[in-house]
């Protein structure tokens, strides 16, 4: 996975330069249309699997501080972690945050969005 920066991708997503890859464009949409994982907000939080291992990456783009990352990683179930994931840093975090756990998704749950996005190109 690319490893960057949140602060590095919501510079340059301020600065109006792209900030995720092309398979991204289909979790980034217009304006008027709501993110990829707000609108797969249910599916999301009943189907992933790999939590720990997005937990980590959101922790390494410093999408998620220690506290909170301590704090998910001590819930029983996956679910009850990424309940916890969206009413805190994505919630808090907004489009920059929800643009790096749609990057982390399409690296560690490909199928998933592939499946939930209609396009079976994306995998």
């Amino acid at each position: 996975m690319k490893r960057r920066s949140w602060k590095r991708m919501a510079r340059a997503s301020s600065s109006g330069s792209p900030t995720t890859s092309a398979g991204a464009a289909a979790g980034n949409p217009p304006a008027d249309r709501e993110h990829f994982v707000d609108q797969h907000r249910r599916k999301l939080i009943q189907r992933v699997t790999n939590v720990m291992p997005i937990l980590d990456e959101l922790s390494h783009l410093k999408v998620l501080s220690k506290e909170k990352y301590e704090e998910i990683q001590k819930t029983s179930t996956d679910q009850a972690k990424m309940r916890l994931l969206y009413s805190g840093p994505l919630s808090a975090g907004g489009k920059i945050a929800k643009d790096a756990f749609y990057e982390c998704l399409e690296e560690l749950e490909p199928y998933l969005v592939s499946d939930l996005s209609g396009d079976p190109a994306l995998v």
